[in-house]
């Protein structure tokens, strides 16, 4: 195995269940793959989905209404993760459950006590099995599926690879269940608006990912370092096979150096209240001049924040590019948008500094 320490796992729902509830067979195969790793001296953490899919194969409850998936959760997740904990026990391996939300995670400090907890569990020899806590979670605060989280997670425990497993072979220039000439990308990162868009077919049957979902979980964590995989989660040894270094499904190769714990919460999409939009001006001036976000930068404010949350930072072609603590509520960033910041206290009678976003708590997301 190449030097590859720690490792995290992403299982969606279309892999794991049924019908009729869980696919226990499934649930074995990956158990064996997983230990495998681990007996060959890797640190793993697995990211589960299963658990809504689990408790409707109990209750039979329809719908997909936030109260309606909280109580499918909750009643789901106690097979889900007695399973795991009956089939990793035959590899003598014990498990963790590590339940999750957003709000768990937007602050520095649950960040680090998340980190704290997961890092803590790997160096007793323990497999954390992650999942969205679907119990408590509003719609504002939830991931919507797991594969952010597993981005997010990967991030946290300054994992070396990432595997996102999926019920197709990879990443596919169209939805190959409608289009079987729809070709496998190997190279994750030449994928374009226009190919994303093509390629983007909806979340498997009892899931809430998609292409898109997997894409933007990939580029995070690949910007931070990590090497990213998508393949089938049906081909044979996948996991050993991919931490041998063979090539399968749809790669990201990690595009900069490992960042500071700080800078991958700062960087994180989790952890985001809102987004500011900026002028090609602005966008020079944090990307190439490396200088702080000034009111007069900004377009537009989208979302409900105060002053210290992380927010989004996008260009005038509407992407992402780079994550920082905010100065101004947004309500007061509305009020100051597009003026220059010698008139920042006349206009809201206080003034917190001339920028909107410090350079110092400013992340660029992508240098390419």
């Amino acid at each position: 195995m190449p030097d590859r320490k720690r490792i995290v796992v992403k299982c969606g729902t279309q892999l794991l269940t049924t019908p009729a509830g869980l696919n226990e067979g499934y649930i074995e195969q990956i158990a064996a793959q997983i230990s495998s790793l681990i007996r060959d001296g890797a640190e793993v953490v697995l990211v589960s989905s299963g658990a809504v899919a689990a408790g409707r194969a109990r209750l039979h409850l329809r719908g997909n209404q936030l109260t309606t998936r909280q109580v499918l959760a909750a009643v789901g997740q106690a097979p889900l993760i007695a399973r795991y904990g009956t089939v990793f026990a035959a590899h003598d391996i014990t498990v963790a459950q590590t339940l999750m939300s957003r709000a768990d995670l937007t602050t520095r400090d649950g960040f680090l006590n998340a980190r704290n907890a997961l890092t803590g569990l790997l160096d007793q020899g323990v497999l954390p099995i992650a999942n969205e806590n679907d119990v408590v979670a509003t719609e504002e605060l939830r991931f919507g599926d797991n594969d952010p989280l597993s981005a997010l997670i990967a991030q946290l425990v300054d994992a070396d690879l990432l595997i996102l497993l999926t019920g197709t072979d990879g990443l596919y220039t169209g939805d190959p269940r409608r289009h079987p000439d729809a070709e496998l990308i190997r190279d994750g990162h030449v994928m374009t608006d226009e190919v994303l868009a093509s390629a983007a077919g909806a979340a498997g049957a009892g899931g809430s990912g998609g292409v898109r979902s997997k894409v933007e979980a990939a580029r995070s964590a690949s910007f931070d370092g990590i090497e990213v995989v998508v393949a089938g989660g049906n081909l044979p040894d996948v996991l050993p096979r991919i931490a041998a270094g063979e090539r399968l499904g749809t790669r990201f190769a990690p595009r900069q150096v490992t960042r500071t714990s700080r800078a991958r919460w700062l960087s994180s999409a989790a952890t985001e209240r809102g987004t500011l939009r900026v002028d090609g001006g602005a966008k020079q001036a944090l990307t190439d001049a490396g200088r702080s976000l000034l009111p007069a930068g900004i377009c537009a404010v989208d979302g409900d924040f105060i002053r210290g949350d992380v927010v989004a930072v996008a260009g005038p072609d509407e992407r992402v590019f780079a994550r920082g603590l905010v100065n101004y509520a947004s309500h007061d960033l509305v009020r100051i948008l597009g003026r220059p910041s010698h008139l920042i206290a006349s206009i809201l009678d206080y003034e917190h500094g001339a920028e909107a976003v410090h350079r110092n708590n400013l992340v660029l997301l992508d240098s390419a």
